[in-house]
């Protein structure tokens, strides 16, 4: 039996809810058709945005959403996408499909979806094709509520009142495809993008381009060079699950299937994504030695399983389906995301619709909520919370080539008193009988929900969803402990007032 231990008495940082945050860009059916239909549409929506997308979004209480890109963004022009929609400039998606893109969603209806949605927008700048001045232009035209040219562009456009928008990414992944530069160059490149786009705006919140994984060089460079100049350092690692024994480089060529894998792939997936833990750690050792105020947070703004495309779909839209293995995946990294939650203070899955660990997958009127959307929605109570101690006293699991915890969890106290534990069961075979014994205040009552299932389990268009939240039944609550079934693969919140 796996002891679970819980402490309220001993509390840590505050959870910020932004780690709970999504990333969108114009790659595959992300935008379209996944989240925007145009106002013609017979999909129900507003403003040409879908309305049980937003429903659902609303649902698991999106903080922030990242957008244009991702690799769309490192030549994406805003001036494309606004004004009169037959007017906009058509450019071809080179990174992603060859496909002709219309801009018909632009800066209007991404600021509108946010709105919708009830998150905050965070919007990347394109410093590879871009200047400063372009990006300066673009944060006047949604900021500025005085008179300039891109306000009065903006009251044109049908937009009186300015958007506020805060969260601004300098470039994207700028160590590849944003240039190829090196983090000396990169750094410098953001100072000067950084001082320029602040002459109007001064509050906006920067954030610098991070490290391709464990390119501790880069993160090292970037926080001697830049340092408090920016206020969050970006960081991108992805699970793919051929790959587990080195974290170094993106290894593209190492990726899986994402149904009908076994047991062993399996287990090289979760010690891949249990990769994030040690990653943050050794990235965090560097920023306490050049910021040991913590002043710049670590923004994980692009995570996730990474598995190969669907059979028959473009390969360039990276079109996957999401299995309870992604739900456990989504748990590991939401517990270290708040297990470091001193440092890390945004964090955004790859992708929101439709592309690669998706919450939500559609075709055509059907919208599909994927075991990963399950597992935000069992989360979302940590949004803002406190975290508290917990610890998992467990045997090791797995396969003679790969082993990995038993059991995975976090915990925190809402503002409310709740204490919300969080807990992933590893195993893909096994139930974990698990006894939990709580500290720090009498509680009186217990209630856990959970998601379960087959590892290779997953929600389809068309038919009854086999993977759904339960309420679990019969756990009493006597004397600050209770016991509990795990199902095998499964994720918990168990509830504690």
């Amino acid at each position: 039996m796996a002891i679970l231990f819980v402490n309220e008495a001993r509390t840590y940082a505050k959870i910020n809810k932004n780690i709970y945050g999504h990333f969108t860009e114009h790659l595959g059916n992300c935008i379209y058709g996944g989240i925007y239909v145009g106002e013609n549409s017979a999909i129900p929506n507003v403003r040409g945005i879908r309305s049980d997308v937003v429903a659902a979004l609303r649902q698991i209480r999106v903080p922030i959403i990242r957008w244009p890109g991702g690799c769309f963004a490192e030549y994406y022009n805003w001036l494309d996408g606004i004004g009169p929609k037959e007017n906009r400039k058509c450019i071809v998606n080179t990174s992603w499909g060859g496909v002709t893109e219309d801009n018909s969603f632009g800066t209007h209806e991404f600021l509108d979806f946010c709105e919708q949605v009830g998150c905050e927008p965070y919007i990347t700048g394109n410093i590879c094709a871009g200047d400063p001045r372009e990006l300066s232009d673009w944060l006047d035209y949604v900021n500025f509520s005085g008179r300039s040219p891109m306000s009065d562009l903006r009251r044109k456009n049908g937009r009186e009142e300015p958007w506020k928008v805060r969260y601004v990414g300098i470039g994207n992944e700028n160590w590849g495809g944003g240039g190829n530069m090196r983090p000396e160059y990169y750094a410098d490149v953001f100072r000067q993008f950084a001082s320029y786009i602040r002459r109007n705006n001064h509050d906006l919140y920067t954030v610098a381009c991070g490290s391709n994984g464990a390119d501790y060089e880069w993160t090292e460079k970037l926080m001697q060079i830049v340092g408090p100049r920016m206020n969050g350092l970006a960081l991108h690692f992805y699970t793919m699950p051929e790959y587990y024994r080195n974290i170094e480089r993106f290894p593209w060529e190492k990726k899986g299937p994402a149904t009908g894998f076994d047991v062993a792939n399996y287990y090289r997936t979760l010690t891949r994504t249990l990769d994030m833990g040690p990653l943050i750690e050794k990235t965090k050792a560097i920023m306490d030695i050049y910021d040991p105020e913590r002043k710049v947070d670590l923004v994980v703004d692009e995570w996730g399983a990474w598995h190969l495309p669907e059979p028959g779909t473009n390969p360039g839209f990276l079109f996957q389906q999401n299995t309870m293995r992604d739900a456990i995946v989504a748990a590991i990294n939401l517990n270290i995301f708040n297990q470091y939650a001193e440092r890390v203070t945004m964090a955004n899955l790859a992708q929101m619709v439709n592309v690669i660990q998706s919450v939500i997958l559609t075709k055509g009127e059907e919208m599909v909520l994927t075991p990963t959307y399950h597992v935000f929605d069992l989360y979302k109570a940590h949004q803002d919370a406190m975290r508290i101690e917990s610890y998992v006293q467990q045997d090791l699991i797995g396969t003679e080539e790969t082993q990995v915890p038993g059991l995975h969890a976090s915990a925190s106290v809402d503002e409310q008193g709740n204490v919300h534990v969080t807990v992933a069961n590893l195993s893909a075979t096994d139930a974990q009988n698990i006894r939990a014994v709580l500290e720090g205040r009498k509680f009186s009552s217990v209630h856990v929900r959970y998601l379960a299932g087959d590892m290779n389990d997953h929600n389809e268009f068309g038919k009854a969803p086999r993977v759904f939240i339960r309420d679990m039944q019969g756990v009493t609550l006597a004397d600050n402990e209770f016991t509990m079934e795990l199902p095998a693969c499964a994720v918990a919140e168990i509830t504690l007032h």
